[in-house]
């Protein structure tokens, strides 16, 4: 383990939801396994103690920022939903009071984990983006209502629009989607206002806004 600092950890949490009905439980072991696998490599240097499945369709793991956090989150989300699965996440502030565990993400414990854990637990329908901040409960609400509005847009997704608005989010610009998909850019604009993609856009500028803010915050205490 590594050497214990004084100073709140990031958390990021998550579980699938309604596992039991989503894909054959050997297929849906392999997508959820390979996708925190994936996010683990990608974010390798970033990552205090890396996501770690702790049950069988749950997670945890430590993140240097609160904004890396909801970053890995929103990449799990989108690759989990292009295969038919549903995945509900809290990102959150603990201190934790153990060492730090920085080969997997368990056996540490600290003011704000089981705080982080239950909200996780409380299984809100269609809120997929929760958080957990021990000092600031206005803030929290508001990130809440913002994960709340994330929630209900992705919830009317179609898969194409899922697929398309996942393509645009990591960087695509709509001229080059519809080459990939060898459609009008008409079409993909079309898609776009249909999967209201401006709003989605502006509200996780409002949850990164909010949460570089709380992360230079804590590290200038």
């Amino acid at each position: 383990m590594a050497k214990h600092k004084n100073h709140l950890s990031k958390i990021l949490m998550g579980d699938l939801v309604q596992s039991e009905n989503s894909l054959p439980y050997p297929r849906l072991h392999q997508c959820f396994n390979e996708a925190v696998e994936d996010q683990n490599r990608a974010h390798e240097t970033t990552l205090l103690s890396p996501l770690t499945i702790t049950l069988g369709d749950e997670f945890q793991g430590l993140v240097q920022s609160l904004g890396q956090a909801a970053l890995i989150a929103r990449n799990l989300r989108l690759r989990l939903l292009a295969d038919d699965i549903d995945c509900r996440f809290v990102i959150g502030l603990a201190h934790i009071e153990t060492p730090i565990n920085n080969k997997q993400a368990w056996n540490m414990m600290g003011p704000g984990l089981s705080r982080a854990r239950k909200k996780l637990n409380q299984k809100k329908p269609n809120q997929f983006y929760r958080f957990s901040l021990l000092d600031d409960p206005k803030i929290e609400l508001m990130l809440d209502a913002l994960g709340a509005g994330l929630s209900m847009i992705e919830t009317g997704w179609t898969k194409q629009q899922c697929a398309d608005i996942t393509a645009l989010m990591v960087g695509l610009s709509p001229v080059e989607l519809a080459e990939k998909r060898n459609v009008s850019v008409h079409n993909i604009y079309k898609i776009r206002r249909s999967g209201n993609f401006d709003a989605y856009v502006i509200q996780w500028h409002a949850i990164m806004e909010g949460l570089a803010s709380l992360d230079r915050q804590e590290g200038l205490g």
